[in-house]
């Protein structure tokens, strides 16, 4: 099955471009910001923009100063567990998609607080999401085909929703779908 990783990978990720970036490690930069005495976060991200600090590399620092969402220290296990406590028949679909996405290659997959994304070391080209109680959404990123069939732009994604039995012996039925440009 493909490994499934959480937040901690991009906390440390966004760490390590803030010291590429600037050329100074977190622990320094907490240091800084703790120094500041700015007390709230507006006030910290526009101090952090004038210092040359901006997206994943602020976002991380603003964290570290006024705390992380408790979803973002789970691990993936707790996150997965959370977005089927109450639709344990639907995780065999998750298991089962997981499964088939080691067969596209070097896959990654990363539990947010409500999907599953997988992705390539290029981008993200799924996210599979238990949206409703009754159903798993899966969402495809396939730049090279155009969308048909019961489809819908979400984001630049264009998703099908579909309702899953999984305790079906049958195999699922797929249907292609494309990001929106």
């Amino acid at each position: 099955m493909v490994e499934v990783k959480n937040w901690r990978q991009m906390i440390d990720s966004s760490a390590d471009l803030l010291a590429r970036r600037t050329g100074v490690d977190l622990p320094t930069w907490n240091a800084r910001v703790l120094d500041s005495d700015i007390a709230d976060e507006p006030a910290l991200r526009r101090w952090l923009s004038d210092q040359g600090v901006d997206g994943y590399a602020q976002m991380i620092l603003v964290m570290e100063r006024f705390g992380y969402p408790d979803f973002m220290l789970a691990d993936a296990d707790e996150l997965i567990d959370a977005q089927y406590a109450d639709r344990v028949h639907l995780r065999p679909i998750l298991d089962r998609l997981l499964l088939a996405a080691q067969d596209v290659g070097s896959v990654t997959a990363q539990a947010r607080k409500s999907y599953v994304g997988l992705l390539t070391s290029r981008r993200q080209f799924a996210v599979i999401k238990a949206s409703t109680r009754a159903r798993v959404d899966l969402g495809l990123r396939l730049d090279a085909i155009e969308p048909h069939g019961d489809s819908s732009r979400q984001r630049g994604w264009r998703t099908t929703r579909s309702t899953c039995a999984s305790n079906s012996p049958q195999p699922m039925k797929s249907t292609t779908m494309s990001s929106g440009g």
